[in-house]
């Protein structure tokens, strides 16, 4: 089941690009938490991170060495722990005024975090399963299923966020899995026409507050508020970007950002915080090693051994895209703003473990392509 020497075949592409990431989050994370009369480094936010890089990296060894194939005897555990835990957190005090999180002594626990993940698993494995006959509507209905009682559940915390990236995933999935492709047809539709309608607002074609009326007749206030493109959140994140110039202000010489006038610096609007201080040459060589992350992952799934390990790295490669294509657009103002992370530089243990555990599954995969 865990085999040490399969470390040998360790994709050392994959550990640069991580430790470039990781170093970029700590140096943010320094800089918008620590005080400007005393800057220290080392705030109690770096050392918090550096603590779940630590476990990130134990994680990130122990999935690499252990043989994937075996998280099939565990999918349907995990599966039902999760939904478990999801239905769990609605019994337990809001934090935030949300329920998003289980608070255990001086740590909070995402569960929805880890949620996406197991999504992927538990999906990879029906259609593996599933084989040619995943093609017929009872396949297709069942797969929908497996995504659709996580996807309402992480919706009611509310967290519209990291709801909509199991769609992604789902057509991901799907189309490598062979599901009818009338299915995959009417979902990308869909997702096009919201992108369309979204992408309207945030251009200026369509008037927030002229279409209110009508749309709080579907849409409660707060989800239709998430529409808005002229929020301060949205408005503070473009400033702090195009401030930072060609070059950047500096590293801990950011104005807007330290003043605090940008909210979530260090968690959700870490990018923009980077842009300030680093500028258009810092956020370039940022989004290459984004490039190089997502290349590295989608070369998995084309040196896959099996259907099983290809539908389990598709799946892993487009859930780490995804939230990297949804920050920087939500940053950048072309996407409304729901407190999707950016994967491995935001701050926050339950994205940082789960994507070291879903990067593991998939050095896992990679170390195996030439086993039979």
């Amino acid at each position: 089941m865990w085999k040490i020497k399969s470390l040998k075949w360790v994709d050392y592409r994959l550990v640069v690009l991580l430790t470039a990431l990781m170093v970029i989050s700590l140096l943010v994370i320094s800089s918008t938490t620590s005080e400007d009369l005393e800057p220290n480094f080392f705030t109690p936010y770096v050392v918090k991170q550096l603590q779940f890089f630590g476990i990130g990296w134990a994680l990130f060894l122990f999935f690499s060495v252990m043989d994937y194939q075996k998280l099939r005897e565990w999918t349907w555990i995990l599966y039902t722990l999760m939904i478990l835990m999801l239905i769990g957190l609605f019994f337990v005090p809001s934090i935030q005024n949300v329920h998003r999180w289980y608070r255990i002594g001086g740590f909070t626990f995402q569960p929805s975090e880890y949620a996406k993940l197991i999504v992927v698993l538990a999906v990879s494995w029906f259609l593996d399963r599933k084989g040619e006959r995943a093609g017929n509507w009872s396949s297709a209905l069942q797969a929908i299923g497996i995504i659709f009682l996580p996807f309402v559940l992480i919706l009611k915390q509310p967290d519209l966020g990291t709801s909509l990236v199991l769609f992604p995933i789902a057509l991901i999935l799907f189309y490598f899995g062979g599901i009818r492709k009338s299915v995959i047809l009417f979902l990308s539709s869909v997702a096009f026409i919201s992108s369309v309608f979204v992408s309207l607002f945030f251009l200026g074609v369509l008037d927030h507050e002229s279409l209110r009326p009508h749309a709080t007749k579907v849409l409660k206030d707060y989800q239709y508020e998430r529409l808005n493109p002229n929020t301060y959140h949205q408005k503070a994140a473009q400033t702090a970007i195009a401030l930072g110039g060609m070059s950047g202000t500096g590293w801990q010489k950011s104005e807007f950002t330290k003043r605090q006038w940008l909210p979530a610096a260090h968690t959700d609007s870490i990018f923009p915080a980077f842009a300030e201080e680093f500028g258009t040459l810092g956020a370039i060589l940022l989004l290459g090693i984004f490039f190089g992350l997502i290349y590295v992952s989608f070369q998995v799934t084309v040196m896959a051994k099996d259907r099983f390990g290809r539908l389990l790295s598709a799946g892993i490669s487009i859930y780490i895209a995804i939230h990297i294509v949804v920050n920087l657009g939500m940053m950048a103002g072309f996407l409304p703003i729901t407190g999707v992370p950016l994967v491995m530089v935001s701050y926050g243990g339950s994205s940082i473990l789960s994507t070291m555990t879903a990067l593991g599954i998939l050095q896992s995969i990679y170390s195996r392509r030439f086993t039979f």
